[in-house]
Parts: structure tokens; sequence; C-alpha cells
């Protein structure tokens, strides 16, 4: 065989090699790509609601509470083995400035402050490397799981205790989820159980849905906004079918202007909406209103975020029923 045979031959092998080795590459990046889809997960299904109600007695135990204050943090806020009772995952959690103050008012026969242990991440799903993280739609199911089981536990119990839902961010997310299941007749309680909802930067706010606390945002929340985008892990759900039920009444939201998470522009993904929301863009940028909201004021008195939901909350729980005990 002759030099230009022989040198062919090895041009042809090294092709060869090269597209062996491509196809390597490529198969391992589709197995990443797979594991990454089954890793961050759906959102998942909401819990099963109670079966039906029975007949309620006229007295319950002696330990039960009147009140369970359930309290959902946000983001980085929680952990999944976090004291219910006295959290001390993250000493600078939000939820802690509403809290706190009513574990100071009430004793706990009359008002059990459970807030709920879970994960609460956020993983962004296009790092590279991953950042470790657990998925939105994970850590979402597993507040909602938590809260769920924990009303559930408490109803089934106590069944006379009567219920308080409060959640800041993607705490608001699994406590407006939940009420909304409770409203449709669906969730792990009854709805006239139910005293109140109070909402802090609920991702998935809908004007109309609940009473505003402060001024009105143009806005609603950027699951609302980004309705239809679906990332690994990272599922934008929409407005919630139906509201909140039976239950529109008793919710209660507060929005600081310009909070991305629940002021974003309606549909932002319609192309007729595309330059009103790139006006919007510059609000976003660099701006802590959402960590703010121990300080951003809600009415003429000077009242913060955090304590007018206090107040409410209390308010709440002093003219709850008193249940006779066995």
């Amino acid at each position: 065989m002759n030099a230009a045979g022989r040198k062919g031959r090895k041009s042809g092998r090294g092709v060869l090699r090269l597209l062996i080795v491509l196809i390597v590459v490529l198969l391992l990046a589709l197995v990443a790509l797979v594991a990454w889809y089954l890793l961050a997960g759906r959102v998942p299904a909401p819990p099963p609601g109670p079966g039906p109600e029975p007949e309620r007695p006229s007295a319950q135990p002696a330990s039960c509470p009147d009140v369970q204050v359930v309290a959902i943090p946000g983001t980085w806020e929680s952990s999944a083995i976090d004291d219910p009772f006295n959290p001390g995952a993250n000493p600078a959690s939000l939820m802690l400035n509403i809290t706190r103050p009513l574990q100071a008012q009430f004793e706990g026969q009359r008002a059990e402050v459970y807030t709920v242990p879970y994960v609460a991440q956020f993983s962004n799903p296009v790092a590279l490397p991953p950042d470790g993280q657990m998925s939105y739609n994970k850590s979402r199911g597993e507040g909602t799981a938590r809260a769920s089981e924990a009303m559930s536990a408490m109803h089934a119990n106590c069944p006379l205790t009567t219920f308080m839902l409060l959640g800041f961010s993607q705490g608001a997310v699994i406590a407006g989820d939940l009420a909304s299941s409770i409203g449709e007749g669906t969730g792990p309680v009854p709805a006239d159980l139910v005293l109140g909802v109070g909402l802090i930067a609920d991702g998935r706010r809908e004007p109309g849905t609940a009473q505003i606390v402060g001024t009105p945002v143009p806005g609603v929340g950027a699951e609302l906004s980004l309705g239809g985008l679906k990332v690994p892990g990272m599922t934008m759900t929409g407005a919630r079918p139906g509201g909140f039920g039976s239950l529109g009444d008793r919710v209660v939201d507060i929005c600081a202007p310009s909070d991305g998470i629940c002021d974003a522009p309606p549909n932002a993904f319609k192309p007729a909406n595309f330059l009103a929301s790139l006006a919007r863009i510059g609000e976003y940028v660099n701006n802590p209103v959402h960590a703010m909201y121990n300080s951003f004021v809600v009415d003429q008195n000077g009242t913060t975020a955090t304590q007018w939901m206090t107040n409410w909350a209390a308010d709440k729980v002093r003219s709850a029923p008193t249940p006779a005990h066995e």
C-alpha cells in the first residue's frame, strides 16, 4: 500500500474515533438531561383532602389548642429538620416577626403556633455546575405536604380546633394553595374551621381574589406573569383555579410595589405585552423590597407589614371560639 493509502486509512480511523467520542458525549449529555428532569421533579399533586366529615363532638381533649396558627416561611428561611415550635434554622426569617409576638401574647392552650419545617429552597435551574439546592417544585411540594399533614393531624385529634394560615414568599404560595383547596372543599380541614389566611408576597397573587392590605399594586404574582413557563424543577403554575373559593373573604394579601414576586407584569409572555413588561424591568434590578417587609409600611399609622399581620392574626385568635374540653 502506498503512502497516500496509509494516510487515508489513518485519517479515516481518526474521524471514526472522533465520531465515537461525540456520540459518547451526546449520550452522557442526554443521560444528564434526563436525570435533571427526573431529579428536579414536577409540581406534585396536592395531598388528598379529607373524607366525609363525621359529626363533630360537643367537646374535645383538654390537650387540644383552641387555635392552631400554621406559619410557612419563605425560601431559605426554614429547614426540613427545624423545630416547628421554636424555629431557628434562619434567625432572620421574616415569619419570626409574626410568630414570636403571637407566642408571647397567647398561651399554647389558646393558640399553638406551628412553623412548618421544610427544605425551603429554590435551585437555579440553569446553574453550571448545579448549585446543590432542591428544586422549587420539590421544595414547594414538601412544604405543602408537611403543612397539610400538620393540619390534618390536628383536625383528626382536635375536631373543634380552628386554624390560621400565614405565609411569606414561597411560603405564601404554599399557604395560598392550601387555602384554595380548603375553600374548594378538598383541603386538609373544613373551610368553616379556618379563621383567616394571611399572605405576604404571594407568587400566585391574583387581584380580586383576596382583601388587599396597603396600596394596591398594578402587577400580579410571578407565577401568573410567567404562566406556562416550565423549566426543569421550576413550573410557573399560573392562577389558582377558583381563587380561594369559600375562603375568599378571609384571605388578606400584602404586596409591596415593584416586588417582582407579587407585582410582576401581567401575561409577560404575550407579544402584545412585551413592551410594557420591558418597561418595568428596571424596577426589579437590585431592588431589595422583597426582603424588607418587616419595615414596609402599609397604613397611615406607620404599621409595617409584619406588625399588621401580627395584629390581624391576634384579633382572629382573640375572637375565636373556645371549645369545651372533655
